[in-house]
């Protein structure tokens, strides 16, 4: 899976021939360090979250017959009940605020963001569900309450509505957007069946002040980042799973100037120079 490093806006058109269709993307941490546990459970964390149309999914809603509501999931598999799904969560959220406005729906969510692998893809999902019903029927809801109703979804889904470089600290959701251009680098993502629980993860750390400042990331040659910026998960994960290391020192024998694990992982992703064959 690759993109083209692009760091503008990936949003995607909300309707084809009438049709409610959207294609969330996915995203990246470029590093990820976690700071400190919070008295509330939650973990004070710092990163910049970049996103990545590498790979999306696909969202479509249709006018439901009569008001029997139903969500119909494809492509990869997703564990749980589909009314824990985000855009079930979300759809619910805005139909309680609008009930005269947003009628009853079927979704329908074709799933190609693996689940587990830290690339945001159930967030996204959940935050395009809102940006849909916001434009499909005109709710005129700005940013600002927008980022408010994506945050009461999850810590990363109001780095979404933004769509594009980020830094982002306290439990994710505070962001800051960054000019941030990788324009002369091309993304590969590599995904891993290896399903990383995040509280599992998260019980693995040892939180520490962040060893640099990410807000300064673009100040930074790429090249340096390898010996720069980290992921505070990869190690205690590479550790349970010794394969994504070899996987991530193979992408450094292939040419990748920078490599890391995502998020809580499992993917992978690397950067490579598009003048570099």
């Amino acid at each position: 899976m690759t993109s083209d490093g692009r760091g503008t806006h990936l949003r995607s058109p909300v309707t084809f021939a009438g049709l409610m269709i959207r294609f969330p993307i996915a995203k990246i941490n470029l590093g990820l360090y976690i700071t400190e546990k919070r008295a509330d459970g939650y973990h004070n964390l710092e990163t910049v979250f970049m996103p990545v149309a590498t790979v999306q999914d696909v969202l479509e809603a249709v006018p439901a017959q009569g008001e029997t509501v139903r969500m119909h999931l494809g492509g990869l598999p997703v564990a749980g009940d589909s009314k824990d799904n985000l855009v079930w969560k979300a759809y619910e959220l805005l139909r309680d605020r609008f009930p005269d406005v947003i009628p009853a729906l079927d979704w329908h969510l074709h799933k190609a963001i693996p689940m587990g692998a830290g690339l945001g893809g159930g967030s996204s999902d959940g935050a395009e569900t809102l940006l849909l019903l916001n434009e499909a029927y005109q709710l005129h809801l700005p940013e600002a309450t927008l980022l408010e109703l994506a945050l009461q979804l999850g810590s990363d889904c109001p780095f979404f509505i933004y769509g594009k470089p980020c830094f982002a600290s306290g439990r994710g959701e505070r962001l800051e957007p960054m000019n941030l251009n990788l324009d002369a680098y091309r993304i590969e993502i590599v995904p891993s069946d290896i399903h990383v629980s995040t509280g599992k993860a998260f019980g693995m750390l040892h939180p520490r002040p962040a060893p640099f400042d990410l807000r300064q990331l673009s100040q930074v040659p790429v090249e340096d980042w390898r010996f720069t910026i980290g992921n505070d998960f990869e190690a205690p994960v590479c550790t349970m799973h010794p394969e994504l290391a070899r996987t991530k020192q193979q992408l450094y024998d292939r040419g990748a100037v920078y490599a890391q694990m995502s998020g809580s992982g499992s993917a992978l992703f690397a950067l490579f120079r598009k003048d570099i064959s």
